[in-house]
């Protein structure tokens, strides 16, 4: 049985016609209006890096987010776009290349798609052999062996990739303890001035975005800019400013700090790189399951935010910049990231699980004249908003869009969105096929209105283990070392997860070889605290879904 199983999958999926249908707040789309009247569209490709839903836009009552919010209210903003693997390489991959992971075969960070699996087309690629300049600035693949060093230049890009260079110092000794040295530490406030080069990495990702802005502004051509933010990946280094914005008093923990009762221990991630950091490692934790103490992860929610509202900060400059050339009325802007990051919940921290806090992204999707009116002259689409001045501005509305979606949907809805040919359905296995996707477009969810809403939609995540039960390499198995798929629907009314036999030699999945389950009712249970898998009375459930993944090998 081979882990060709996603790559078949389609949005359509008979089987769950049991599931019932979602009760949806959708903003009507009377509004929705044509093309855009100068014809080809730029596109600003914005990617965070760990950032989960934990913003404005998406009901948070704490953070402050105001230009990403001021984004959300001229977007179409999915409220359940789900990641194909928590963790960056294996995400980034899987969306820039519209494939999965079983596709790709990257799982960890040490293989480059092009010779592993395919020579599969990219997101970017696609865009620059129609014509487009393609540019990138930070992290958009994951740079290393993972895009052969190279940032999967010259094949997706127009021009070499940019790095900032005071990205080397970001694990290094750089945050200041109470005992006055520098530490290598989890939290991280800084004066910038006292910094190496007096600058941080996203600060120079925004200079350099800007200054390719207004090249390509002068040179009169069409662009596909991507720009991959740092933060609010670890460690927290951050413009100690923005931690005044978040007093420690108005922090709360997690609403369920919790193991989820009968959760099996294959699916606990044990968050290995966090208790490396300095600062943890002081607290003496033990391992697997030992809890951070209270206070210690009061600071970390604490600092979690203050580093969302820094990336905020960034992205409404560059905004604000693309207002100012005036590209923002020509130009398609998506907001996303690459994986969530859990801050408690279940008792974890970081990425590296299938539940829904690792697994959920942002995503927001502006086309003007579209989601939102083209604006009177003079009047500015994304004024920059400082959080310092506005901390109670607040920017929800847009139109909510609560679909399930992937993030293998960007490639063909990006595309279609731009006016260029979507590209066909992927067939099984599509190996030697260079231009296909494993998404669909999902640019009729964003026409729609509650009543036309798919309850059949459905995303499928997975995540390797190398035993069953915790090991220090838990969280990021080399692919030699891949014993366990957790392979992850979440539909409407489930997050239902198999965790399976696997071979990484052969990448084929052994369904028959069950080692665990997990299946949690959304409705009841939305933050996934209680496993039902063994439960009696949704032995029917199980049986449907497992059946389904036997079903489609």
């Amino acid at each position: 049985m081979h882990t060709m199983l996603f790559s078949a999958l389609s949005r359509s999926v008979t089987l769950f016609t049991f599931l019932q249908i979602c009760c949806l707040d959708v903003v009507s789309a009377s509004n929705w209006q044509g093309k855009h009247k100068k014809g080809k569209l730029n596109v600003l490709f914005v990617v965070a890096d760990d950032l989960r839903p934990t913003l404005g836009s998406y009901g948070d009552p704490i953070v402050k987010s105001l230009n990403i919010d001021q984004l959300a209210s001229k977007s179409s903003v999915f409220h359940n776009a789900y990641a194909q693997q928590a963790v960056c390489a294996p995400s980034r991959t899987s969306f820039l290349t519209s494939r999965r992971p079983d596709t790709t075969r990257l799982y960890d960070f040490y293989s480059y798609w092009r010779v592993h699996a395919g020579n599969y087309t990219t997101l970017p690629q696609y865009f620059k052999s129609n014509g487009y300049t393609t540019m990138s600035v930070g992290k958009v693949f994951h740079p290393g062996i993972a895009s052969n060093k190279s940032d999967d230049y010259p094949y997706s890009w127009s021009i070499p990739p940019y790095h900032p260079s005071s990205l080397r110092y970001e694990k290094h000794k750089m945050c200041k303890g109470k005992d006055g040295k520098l530490h290598a530490n989890l939290l991280c406030p800084v004066d910038v001035r006292e910094m190496p080069e007096g600058i941080l990495p996203d600060m120079q990702n925004t200079e350099e975005a800007v200054k390719l802005l207004k090249s390509v502004k002068d040179q009169g051509n069409h662009f596909f800019l991507a720009v991959g933010y740092y933060k609010p990946h670890i460690p927290f280094r951050y413009p100690k400013q923005f931690l005044e914005l978040y007093p420690l008093e108005n922090m709360t923990l997690a609403p369920d700090p919790f193991i989820p009762t009968g959760l099996p221990s294959v699916a606990y991630n044990p968050w290995t790189d966090v208790r490396k950091r300095e600062d943890v490692q002081a607290l003496n934790i033990s391992f697997p399951y030992g809890p951070i103490p209270k206070e210690f992860q009061l600071q970390i929610r604490q600092n979690y935010f203050a580093a969302v509202s820094y990336l905020d900060s960034q992205v409404g400059k560059l905004l604000n910049v693309l207002d100012e050339l005036g590209l923002a009325n020509e130009t398609i802007v998506v907001f996303t990231s690459d994986h969530g990051w859990s801050l408690g919940e279940h008792g974890e921290w970081a990425k590296y699980s299938n539940f829904d806090v690792a697994t959920r992204v942002p995503l927001m999707v502006y086309v003007p004249g579209r989601t939102a009116p083209i604006p009177e002259p003079g009047t500015k689409t994304f004024p920059y908003l400082d959080p310092f001045q506005y901390s109670s501005e607040r920017h929800y509305k847009g139109k909510v869009v609560k679909n399930i979606v992937e993030m293998v949907d960007l490639f063909p809805t990006i595309s279609e969105l731009a006016g260029l040919k979507v590209p066909h359905r992927c067939p099984r296995p599509s190996f030697d096929v260079e231009l296909c996707t494993e998404g669909s477009s999902i640019v009729h969810y964003m026409k729609t209105s509650e009543k036309d809403m798919d309850p059949e939609a459905i995303a499928y995540s997975q995540y390797p283990r190398p035993a069953d039960l915790p090991q220090q390499d838990s969280d990021l198995p080399l692919l030699k070392d891949i014993r366990i798929m957790g392979y992850s629907i979440r539909s409407c009314d489930y997050r239902y997860t198999v965790w399976v036999d696997f071979d990484p030699v052969t990448f084929v999945a052994d369904f028959e070889h069950l080692h665990s389950g997990e299946l949690y009712l959304v409705h009841s249970d939305p933050n996934q605290d209680h496993n039902v898998f063994n439960k009696t009375e949704y032995a029917g459930v199980v049986h449907k879904l497992r059946n389904y993944f036997k079903g489609s090998i």
